[in-house]
């Protein structure tokens, strides 16, 4: 699939509790939301029929937490079924996790824990996202991480993990940016470098978010306005990628709809701009 066929949705936003009632009283000018797919597994009640409601009017995409698609415990079946079963009855545009583990021995971190960058690992998550793709009976984007620590036995920068992984399981991407920021700062790699590595055509989505700076190490904490640095990262991301969907998330410190409009606002503006600046067109 080339990026000129590639779906593309416009811009969106996380749909966040806070919200609802405004989204459902008066429908906003947002393309597009994605939700958190462990939030609405749970068949009937309030959540669901508000997720309907939304559903109708709106595109709509899922976004996981706890696939665990690096982890070494066997893929978690139970939680396919739940996942497969909600995709069949709101049907998303797409489905996407991230490319991490969250736990070992049916213990559950609660956070999403970086891999060895490896051919050893490559090989253990192909395996494991060609199940889940077989299962669900279509491809997911698996997501970037923002990291703090790295493992000594890493044999490759993140960004050829990422590509190999993207090349050989045929799976999608959803780039976030801001946690390339994060992870370019702590790690002190080049973020260019990152977008440089990234196939072209793995890019389905983007995410836009704010962090915490804490002097030398930055924190992915979404509960801050996109900063100008990420602001930056996306124009060069979309200048290589070409328009590419793209949502704000907010998850803590949650504003008025009304800002986080604004700001999806800019990123129409960032993108717009970027794609007049790009020079041979992906």
């Amino acid at each position: 699939m080339t990026p000129q066929s590639r779906p593309y949705l416009g811009f969106g936003l996380g749909l966040r509790a806070q919200h609802l009632g405004e989204i459902l009283e008066n429908p906003p000018a947002v393309d597009w939301f994605e939700i958190i797919s462990e939030n609405f597994m749970v068949a009937g009640g309030k959540p669901r029929r508000n997720l309907e409601f939304v559903r109708a009017r709106y595109p709509v995409v899922m976004h996981g937490v706890s696939l665990s698609i690096g982890g070494t415990d066997p893929l978690d079946q139970q939680y396919l079924h739940k996942l497969k079963q909600l995709a069949q009855e709101i049907e998303p545009a797409w489905i996407s996790d991230h490319l991490c583990w969250t736990g070992i021995d049916g213990i559950n971190s609660h956070d999403l824990l970086p891999l060895p960058y490896s051919q050893a690992a490559i090989k253990h998550v192909v395996t494991r996202v060609n199940q889940v793709q077989e299962f669900l009976g279509r491809e997911i984007l698996l997501e970037n991480l923002s990291s703090y620590v790295e493992f000594s036995d890493s044999e490759m920068p993140e960004w050829q993990f990422v590509a190999e992984v993207a090349q050989r399981s045929g799976c999608r991407l959803l780039l976030d940016v801001n946690n390339i920021q994060v992870s370019a700062h702590n790690h002190g790699f080049n973020a260019l470098d990152y977008l440089a590595g990234i196939p072209i055509d793995r890019v389905w989505q983007i995410h836009l978010a704010g962090h915490s700076v804490h002097g030398d190490y930055v924190i992915d904490t979404h509960d801050h306005a996109v900063p100008n640095a990420v602001w930056a990262l996306y124009s060069d991301a979309t200048r290589r990628f070409g328009a590419v969907s793209t949502m704000i998330e907010r998850d803590d410190h949650i504003p008025p709809l009304a800002e986080l409009l604004a700001e999806l606002n800019q990123a129409r503006a960032a993108q717009a701009e970027a794609l007049g600046q790009m020079i041979t067109p992906p």
